[in-house]
């Protein structure tokens, strides 16, 4: 190992515990800074130095583990603070299998090649800021295969790749769903969100027409100020005729929504069938023959999805996650969307971010009840480094 890197760094790491008592007592979420063995690069590996790793929703599943964080407390030193927080013993059933078991954070980052392996594309890496996936990026350093990590353009920081994965690929995917499944145009959730807004400068760079479907006043106006061409508010009384109309002029059949529980699903799929019915010259008793699609992939809502009973017969409603859909795309296709993604970094894959703060400003307790919210336009992104 380089002399200039530490034997060992620190990384967040999150553990359920199980209260003593029956299987389905309730438990305990554990937060903490550890030290661990800093990675050695195999021959094509690289090693990271982390100095960028963005709090998406995603990572909030594994760091919170269904804990009640509106009840954590903090303890330990400034430095190396432990949260605790009492998990429900109605969602310790669906964490049972990592009880006890310390886990590492953090789905993506962005930082610079400080260390490699001797393989030639391993060299080529050193000093270069790339972006790295991995299940660990709110860590110091990390190993990563060469052929894994993405190479940013010169003069790219950190910061400006560190949200090169979950949201740009998202945003690109849904549009590949959108070609491969023969849809016309996309209906998005929570579209004022870095992803959302994302999704918008990808669709009007590419000719797509989109929905976006907002809760409150001032995400309309964001959306405006990107471009943004139809935007329905699902908090106006006219909601569901605002949608239908949008439906009528985009003709979009397939739908992405964060939201995943409560009623908005049901009411897309109805406004899609009122939509393709309205200029229906001929009756049919089962509806429109045009297939209708939603796909949930987020559960900021955690209710049960509640469908109505008028979305005609051709519908499907099912899950959407992107490590499945690249594995459906294949190697080519991948590799195809990650150079789009390089090169587009700091304009159609811009991210903003509210603070930078480091491993232990994450396990601030106000900090991280904050970041817990998942709030529109309040997204923190953690340097390790720092």
């Amino acid at each position: 190992m380089p002399e200039s890197l530490p034997s060992h760094s620190l990384q967040i790491r999150s553990s359920v515990h199980g209260a003593s008592g029956p299987p389905d007592a309730p438990g305990r979420l554990e937060l903490s800074i550890a030290s661990v063995a800093t990675p050695r690069p195999g021959p094509d590996d690289v090693i990271v130095r982390v100095e960028a790793a963005p709090i998406n929703p995603s990572d909030l599943g594994l760091l919170f583990g269904f804990a009640d964080i509106s009840a954590a407390e903090a303890s330990g030193p400034r430095d190396r603070p432990i949260i605790t927080a009492p998990i429900p013993a109605s969602a310790m059933r669906a964490v049972a299998a990592r009880t006890d078991e310390p886990m590492p954070a953090g789905n993506e980052g962005a930082g610079i090649v400080v260390a490699s392996g001797g393989s030639e594309i391993a060299q080529s890496l050193m000093g270069r800021t790339v972006g790295i996936v991995g299940g660990a990026t709110y860590s110091q350093f990390q190993v990563a295969p060469a052929s894994r990590v993405l190479p940013m353009p010169e003069g790219v920081t950190p910061a400006e790749a560190a949200s090169w994965f979950v949201n740009p690929l998202t945003a690109l995917g849904m549009v590949e769903t959108m070609r491969l499944e023969h849809h016309g145009a996309l209906v998005h959730t929570a579209a004022a969100s870095n992803l959302g807004q994302m999704l918008n400068r990808v669709c009007l760079a590419d000719g797509i027409d989109l929905v976006n479907i907002v809760r409150r006043r001032g995400q309309e106006e964001i959306l405006r100020g990107i471009g943004a061409r139809f935007i329905c508010n699902s908090g106006d009384d006219d909601f569901e005729a605002r949608l239908t109309d949008a439906l009528v002029t985009t003709g979009a059949t397939l739908a992405f929504d964060a939201t995943g529980g409560g009623r908005l699903a049901g009411i897309i799929l109805t406004c899609m069938e009122r939509a393709l019915n309205r200029n229906t010259a001929e009756y049919n008793r089962y509806g429109s023959t045009t297939h209708k699609q939603a796909y949930l992939y987020g559960r900021l809502d955690r209710s049960e999805t509640i469908l109505g009973t008028d979305l005609g017969m051709a519908w499907g409603i099912g899950g959407w996650l992107l490590p499945p859909f690249l594995e459906r795309l294949g190697f080519e296709g991948t590799a195809r969307l990650r150079e789009r993604v390089a090169s587009e970094i700091t304009t159609t894959f811009a991210s903003r971010y509210t603070a930078e703060i480091s491993l232990a400003e994450a396990l601030d307790l106000e900090t991280l009840k904050a970041y817990g919210r998942q709030a529109t336009s309040k997204k923190y992104l953690i340097n390790p480094n720092k």
